[in-house]
This record gives structure tokens, C-alpha cells and sequence, in this order.
């Protein structure tokens, strides 16, 4: 867990939507010029608030950028699981989890740096990501072990991991440098990967 913790959340609408907007220009301010470069001041320059409003949410602004990858985290995982909740089928909650994940990407082109720069700046934090993200994709994984829908020999936590980075890597390579959704042939073969990797033989 990071040490940095910001400020109790606020109750009023207002006070939620200016801490919004804090992180939203905290997003695009830590993507844009890096978390060391990134300056208070051009948060809320950009949040269109006083640099004092700043202080009301957050101690300092490791804090804020502690919240911020918290919240991305918290809205990635919340848009996966509205995409798949309805979904029974393992493959298909596959599919869907993978293009929510573009999706999002495409909504949040800083998510990348932004998680790279946890890495060096909290360590325990960048680990949080994507242990927090691995933990609920393992125990979706069992589910459909238990139902007979994957391999019984396969192991949950391992293919969760292999699933995360097969995403970022498309994510990378479509979304992240290209600016589009994968094109028909790489989902294709990615579901082509899937089936021939997860279900029973």
C-alpha cells in the first residue's frame, strides 16, 4: 500500500465534481509531462480551480497521483465487469472483457505512462495495479474451471496473467499507437488464441 493518502472523499456534488476535475486534469497533466516534471500549479491551471482548492483533496501532489491511479483502476475494473456481468459464457466474457479494455484505453491514452511511472515512483502502488486487477480475473477463471468451461489443468492465476499482458500488448500496438480499435484479423486470431488455449480439449 502507498503511504500518500489524500484527503476524506467529499460528500457534496460539488466538492466531488471539483476533485474530479483535479484528477481529470491530474491525468492528462502526469501523462503529458511525467509524474517529476508535473507541477500543482498546471493541475489546476487546467482543473480551471484555485492552486488552494488543490490542498481541500489532496496533502501534496503524490497524493493525487496516488488517487488518480486508485480511481483509472477502480473505473477500468467497473467498465470490464458491466461489459461481462450479464455473460455465462467464458469465452464470450473473454471477448467482451478484452474490448472494454480497448475501449477504455482509447478513453484514457495516458494509462499507459501513467502506469509506468508508478513503477518508479511507488512501487508498492504499481503492484496494487495490477495484483488488484489479476485478483478478480483469478477468481473468474476458477468459476469457469469449476463449470468446466476452461482446462482443469490449467492454472487461474497464471493464465490471468498471461490474459493481462496479451491485453496491454494489443492495447499497445492498436489503440496506443494507432489511435483504433484492433482491426477484424487480430481479434480473429485473439479469439482463435483463447479458444485454443482455454477450452477443454
Amino acid at each position: 500500500m502507498s503511504v500518500a493518502v489524500a484527503r476524506a472523499l467529499p460528500v457534496t456534488v460539488r466538492g466531488q465534481r471539483t476533485r474530479q476535475a483535479i484528477l481529470d486534469a491530474a491525468e492528462a497533466v502526469f501523462g503529458e509531462q511525467g509524474y517529476h516534471q508535473a507541477g500543482i500549479a498546471e493541475i489546476t491551471r487546467r482543473a480551471e480551480v484555485a492552486l488552494g482548492t488543490f490542498y481541500v483533496y489532496f496533502p501534496d501532489k503524490k497524493a493525487a497521483f496516488d488517487a488518480l491511479i486508485r480511481e483509472l483502476n477502480h473505473s477500468l475494473r467497473a467498465e470490464i465487469q458491466a461489459k461481462i456481468g450479464d455473460l455465462d459464457d467464458r469465452i464470450e466474457m473473454e471477448r467482451a472483457g478484452f474490448d472494454a479494455f480497448f475501449r477504455f484505453v482509447r478513453q484514457h491514452r495516458n494509462l499507459y505512462r501513467l502506469i509506468r511511472q508508478a513503477e518508479s515512483v511507488d512501487e508498492a502502488l504499481y503492484r496494487w495495479h495490477y495484483e488488484t486487477l489479476a485478483r478478480g480475473y483469478v477468481r473468474g477463471l476458477r468459476s469457469a474451471r469449476a463449470k468446466g468451461q476452461i482446462r482443469a489443468d490449467l492454472d487461474p492465476e497464471t493464465v490471468a496473467y498471461c490474459l493481462m499482458a496479451m491485453a496491454e500488448a494489443l492495447g499497445m500496438r492498436w489503440v496506443l499507437w494507432e489511435g483504433k480499435l484492433p482491426p477484424p484479423t487480430s481479434r480473429k486470431t485473439l479469439d482463435q488464441l483463447l479458444r485454443a488455449t482455454l477450452l477443454p480439449r
